[in-house]
């Protein structure tokens, strides 16, 4: 949410003081977004190896060895693996790109963009009445 300032008598000093304010927050916020994003990937990152280990050692265990006939979508078959593990990785790398999308891709609100939505607003609302 936008803090609401608004404008005094001082005129372009006032906004001038207005817009660095606006500028700074929206930099504040982008930097907490980026960390945020860091944060969600590392741990992502994390989980999907101790997924893949998990994965791993069960295959081992179910196929009886290494994967030296290759994979498959059956398990219990000797030194054939099931690869479900796909299904997951692959949803991860997904979800991750469309995040790291939307924090780094995002540009911030302008004012000019906020003006404009304001007399959007109005002028539907004047044609309302």
């Amino acid at each position: 949410m936008l803090p609401d300032f608004r404008r005094s008598d001082e005129g372009d000093v006032d906004a001038h003081v207005v817009g660095e304010k606006l500028t700074r927050q929206q930099a504040i916020r982008q930097i907490e977004r980026r960390s945020r994003f860091w944060i969600r990937a590392a741990t992502g990152t994390l989980l999907m190896v101790v997924v893949a280990v998990i994965w791993a050692f069960a295959e081992y265990h179910n196929a009886g060895g290494w994967p030296t006939k290759g994979f498959s979508q059956s398990s219990g078959i000797p030194n054939v693996w099931n690869f479900w593990i796909i299904y997951p990785a692959i949803a991860w790398v997904l979800l991750t790109g469309a995040d790291a999308l939307r924090v780094f891709w995002r540009k911030p609100i302008t004012e000019a963009e906020i003006e404009r939505e304001i007399d959007r607003q109005a002028g539907q609302q004047k044609r309302a009445a």
